[in-house]
């Protein structure tokens, strides 16, 4: 499974707070996107702009319908894989976590092969003025799983509605 993690090329990458495209996937589904001939340049996290929250807007969002939740979406990308099952993505309230593995099944991996491959997960249970911390395991076809990337932290997408003061 080392020569995995040592033979790719890993991209992380938060999607903006913006809605979701019509046909982007639920939550709970997850694909790896169409290889590519090219590996894409390793580039940090991105950062997006926190918005001042409109009352009623942090906490669950469960209430919503999965197309109007604001979510994160780490992404990574792989220039070959080797022995490759697939992914687990893990999500904590802290960098030092305690961890909770957000997908039921394993996000499927492309076995083993010299083109390059992208994988995302959204995750929309999140509360929108909160920060998170993930990461990536991978699964080996043998079952051997190893953390692939390491701690990233989504900020959160919106900042609470400031309380008055009392006076």
């Amino acid at each position: 499974m080392r020569t995995l993690v040592l033979s790719t090329l890993c991209l992380f990458l938060l999607a903006g707070c913006d809605q979701p495209a019509p046909d982007s996937p639920p939550a709970s589904t997850a694909t790896p996107a169409p290889a590519e001939s090219t590996p894409a340049p390793a580039s940090a996290p991105t950062e997006t702009a926190t918005v001042k929250a409109p009352e009623g807007t942090c906490g669950d969002q469960s209430t919503l319908p999965a197309d109007q939740r604001l979510a994160n979406t780490p992404k990574w990308t792989l220039a070959s894989e080797q022995d490759n099952f697939g992914f687990d993505v893990f999500r904590g309230d802290s960098e030092e976590g305690e961890f909770t593995k957000l997908n039921k099944e394993p996000i499927l991996g492309a076995g083993t092969t010299d083109e390059s491959s992208r994988y995302s997960w959204r995750d929309d249970s999140i509360d929108p003025c909160k920060d998170y911390w993930y990461y990536v395991e991978s699964i080996s076809t043998s079952g051997v799983r190893e953390k692939m990337t390491p701690t990233f932290k989504a900020p959160a997408k919106r900042s609470p509605k400031a309380e008055p003061a009392a006076g």
